[in-house]
């Protein structure tokens, strides 16, 4: 074997977008594509899907406090994120085999790249719905019928970006379900969820404008559209002016449900993240949109611990 064929090798299965090429590099060979298909070598994306479940329980636990069930949720809700991320992953990349093989950084992904076929993709979909759909099993019986209402969304989403300039509002509205989901598990979907569920909406639509400027050549090439197209020059601007939108509604929400003077500092962090996404970004749009795309688990993760602490207190 020349040592030509041997780079092939290492390089089969791995993806040229794959945040952790060397993990799956150690995965065995037959497994790469799977894992690659279901994007487990980016996290990131099962962060974004399960932070908003973990804040739909807490933001209704802010008046009475955590349960020792909530343990059990949490736990459900992790392996529901991974499995449905996963899935909703596949399904995208089943609709979009053509679209990414004309993508320099999508071509080498799993289906574009020939290294599964569209049966073997289809059939790694459906196992991984069976795993959510045990979990939803396991769901009050108001959370299971919030769950379903988001199938649609999740089904439609791959063809969003042929039909509209807001994919990412359409992402927005999917990806965040799961506040929907984790306050009725809690208790209910209340007016505070809602308004909560919309600011989180928003604020995908900032961080998935963030993500989509790394494409914005290839895009319009083959004719996806995307708020980063669509905002063209005042991209910044639009970012900025939907992460304002999201800090004014996720406090509302936050407030709403009895979260007070926690809901309004949690509210101030997450608003000194987003300035902060989006001054790093003007020095340098192409070189920091990664990084800042993903700095947004940290975002996340700030509105989750200011919940938490109030529902705690």
């Amino acid at each position: 074997m020349t040592e030509f064929d041997s780079n092939e090798d290492e390089r089969r299965g791995i993806p040229l977008d794959s945040a952790l090429p060397g993990w799956l590099r150690q995965l065995p060979e037959e497994s790469r594509p799977y894992a690659a298909l279901a994007r487990w070598d980016r996290p990131v994306g099962i962060w974004l899907l399960l932070l908003p479940c973990w804040m739909g329980l807490a933001l209704m636990r802010v008046p009475g406090g955590f349960a020792w069930i909530d343990l059990v949720w949490i736990v459900l809700f992790a392996i529901g994120a991974i499995a449905m991320r996963g899935a909703g992953c596949t399904w995208n990349d089943i609709r979009d085999r053509d679209v990414d093989a004309e993508v320099a950084r999508t071509a080498e992904r799993p289906l574009p790249a020939g290294d599964l076929t569209l049966s073997q993709a289809y059939t790694f979909l459906a196992a991984q719905l069976v795993v959510g759909f045990f979990v939803w099993v396991f769901l009050p019986f108001d959370a299971k019928i919030v769950a379903l209402l988001a199938i649609p969304l999740v089904a439609a989403y791959p063809y969003m970006k042929r039909i509209t300039w807001w994919p990412q509002a359409w992402l927005g509205f999917t990806f965040n379900f799961g506040v929907l989901v984790g306050a009725a598990t809690a208790t209910s979907v209340t007016g505070a969820t809602v308004v909560f569920y919309l600011g989180l909406v928003c604020w995908t639509v900032a961080y998935d404008t963030i993500y989509a400027m790394q494409d914005r050549d290839d895009d319009e090439l083959v004719g996806v559209k995307s708020t980063a197209r669509l905002f063209g020059d005042k991209v910044l601007t639009g970012i900025f002016v939907f992460h304002m939108a999201a800090t004014a509604l996720i406090f509302l929400g936050a407030y709403f449900a009895g979260a007070g003077r926690i809901g309004a500092l949690l509210a101030l962090a997450f608003l000194a993240h987003g300035i902060w996404q989006v001054s790093t970004l003007s020095k340098d749009r192409e070189a920091f949109s990664l990084a800042m795309f993903k700095s947004n688990v940290w975002a996340g993760a700030i509105v989750l611990a200011g919940l938490t602490i109030a529902a705690l207190l």
